[in-house]
């Protein structure tokens, strides 16, 4: 089987862990032999001294920058001897910023071909909620929250002050890692696996996502649409059932959107985890029923006849005046789950708590229903959707709490 070294290339918190992890666990499926090699990882474990310290990664700090280039290169020789031995292919994750250490990686693997895999993404919300995950780790547990999150942003400052993109070298790849789309590629060389390397880098992959309908509301006991009601007596047990159910599965991130009914319905599930990111996205609010909000279906059949004969003839492309449909729902949705996906990286579970037309278009997205069918697609409160959607499979489940 011929050998391939793949370079991560780009600032921190931009994905580049959750590519290699992604290309590793979906190559290992085709019994392709893969390792990661992470800088940070050795530096993290070698080092005594803690170097979370933004100064540690300063260009001026000439200590700081031969500690860096000798785990550079210690994981590069480590690399090299993984493909000259059993391994296959060999990722290396770092920041890789310079032209020169990707020159001398591709000089240290002499015939053995280098595919560098950039990523990018501008996205200030994302990067913000990332690096406050990241500085959770034990690194930066010497200092508050704040004094992590600012060192981690100058770093991130330091090394975008000495970036050289991706534009000389002969195999490369520049991947927007919010959307998994490929805006950029060079291959000038026969890359081993490159269909299923492309393939796997525009491809969403998901474990185990546990997709759940808030329980019950007091707008639901009077059929009322929208609004911002809390839950219900009942609802509230659905929530501490739901919290006991997944009471023995880890789940590392849950994704709600900015509603009471969806944030109380995820509480019992915090609540029983050791720790659990609780991440609020807008972009899974309900559906926006603008001038109907509040109302309950009778009234909208009584006091706009209009709108109810319109929406009945076509539901899914019908938008509520100064609102929205699920027409114009679908790009925020498939931005929210994006968010996601980056923000939760290689997580095994992840658990999404929405509204009813939400989660239709979130199902829709995995299950490619026709848009006619997507209003009608049937949301329970009592029961979840088990989502697996990998490269080689695809499971769609629906399980009652």
């Amino acid at each position: 089987m011929k050998k391939l070294c793949i370079v991560m290339v780009g600032l921190p918190a931009r994905g580049k862990s959750t590519i290699a992890c992604r290309l590793r666990e979906s190559l290992e499926e085709e019994n392709i032999n893969v390792a990661i090699f992470n800088n940070g990882e050795i530096r993290r474990s070698m080092l005594p001294e803690n170097t979370a310290s933004a100064s540690f990664f300063s260009p001026e700090n000439q200590e700081g920058v031969r500690l860096r280039e000798w785990i550079a290169r210690l994981n590069l020789d480590t690399a090299r001897q993984f493909l000259e031995e059993q391994g296959d292919i060999a990722i290396l994750d770092a920041t890789n910023i310079s032209r020169e250490r990707r020159s001398r990686i591709c000089r240290a693997m002499e015939r053995i071909p280098v595919l560098f895999i950039e990523c990018v993404n501008d996205d200030e919300e994302l990067l913000a909620t990332s690096i406050a995950h990241k500085t959770k780790i034990s690194e930066f547990g010497h200092m508050t929250m704040s004094e992590a999150i600012r060192n981690f942003r100058d770093r991130i400052q330091f090394y975008a002050g000495q970036y050289e993109p991706l534009d000389r070298e002969s195999n490369h790849v520049v991947l927007n890692s919010l959307q998994n789309r490929v805006v950029q590629e060079k291959t000038s060389d026969n890359i081993p696996h490159y269909p299923r390397i492309r393939d796997i880098l525009v491809s969403d992959m998901i474990q185990n996502l546990y997709l759940i309908r808030h329980g019950e509301t007091y707008y639901n006991q009077e059929r009322r649409i929208g609004g911002d009601s809390p839950l219900t007596e009942k609802g509230l047990c659905q929530a501490e059932l739901l919290g006991g159910h997944f009471q023995t599965t880890r789940i590392p991130f849950i994704f709600t959107s900015s509603k009471r009914r969806t944030i109380q319905m995820a509480q019992p599930i915090i609540g029983a985890q050791g720790e659990c990111k609780h991440v609020p996205l807008p972009e899974f609010d309900e559906i926006k029923s603008g001038i109907c909000d509040s109302l309950t279906y009778d009234e909208i059949r009584e006091r706009h006849p209009e709108i109810h004969i319109a929406r009945s003839m076509d539901k899914y492309h019908y938008i509520y005046p100064d609102g929205e449909g699920y027409i114009t729902l679908q790009t925020r949705i498939q931005l929210g789950i994006k968010k996601a996906l980056y923000l939760s990286g290689s997580a095994e579970h992840i658990v999404i708590i929405g509204h009813q037309a939400v989660n239709r278009m979130i199902l829709s997205y995995f299950l490619y229903r026709r848009q006619e069918d997507v209003p009608y697609i049937y949301i329970p409160q009592d029961k979840y959707f088990h989502i697996v959607s990998t490269q080689t499979k695809k499971l769609f489940e629906l399980k009652r709490f």
